[in-house]
């Protein structure tokens, strides 16, 4: 299994500010993380309804959501904000399914990945990436046959609670956002740039 920090240390980024922060509210709890990608080019994926969809580039935020008792990071990419938009749009939602959270000395949150993500689009669409990956790992021994259980069940649960209805996701996002936005100066917010 990967293991990967939230402030996407070491993925190519440079300077960009990272913030994390527990949050309690009604809708959420659990960790959350933000990223504000300041320059870079444009990466985009292919997507057979949403078409070409920004991935990562100057002006982009990144929304990482890891709720309690729940296996799985939710990554909310959002275009750039628009100057009449309070919250960006989103451009695709990347969930890893994992296995659990960790914490580095310096404070930053990382989790290990159980391999199987759950990509989807404000437009319907649904990709299952790296099932492969994740039925290797239990046919060499490194997942037992409950952890690799475990995972795909938390894969048809993700798909089930946030790509049945994606307008009804967005807006909880979205409520979690402006929250977190609200309180990114608050002196139990990690801070730092990358």
């Amino acid at each position: 299994m990967k293991r990967k920090r939230l402030d996407r240390d070491g993925w190519g980024f440079e300077g960009f500010p990272y913030y994390q922060m527990r949050v309690d509210l009604p809708e959420f709890s659990g960790l959350a993380c933000v990223i504000r990608i300041l320059s870079g080019r444009t990466c985009c994926w292919k997507m057979p309804k949403a078409g070409k969809v920004p991935v990562c580039g100057a002006g982009m935020l990144w929304l990482q959501l890891i709720p309690d008792g729940q296996h799985r990071v939710i990554t909310v990419k959002y275009r750039p904000k628009r100057p009449f938009e309070r919250i960006p749009r989103v451009s695709v939602w990347y969930a890893d399914v994992i296995d659990r959270i960790e914490y580095d000395p310096d404070g930053v949150a990382a989790f290990v990945d159980q391999y199987l993500d759950v990509i989807f689009s404000p437009q319907g669409d649904v990709h299952i990436d790296d099932r492969e990956e994740l039925d290797a790992a239990l046919a060499s021994g490194e997942l037992t046959a409950q952890e690799h259980a475990r995972a795909v069940n938390e894969g048809g649960e993700i798909r089930r609670t946030l790509c049945a209805d994606v307008r009804r996701t967005e807006a909880w996002c979205g409520g979690i956002l402006r929250h977190v936005l609200n309180r990114l100066d608050d002196a139990d917010t990690l801070r730092r740039n990358v």
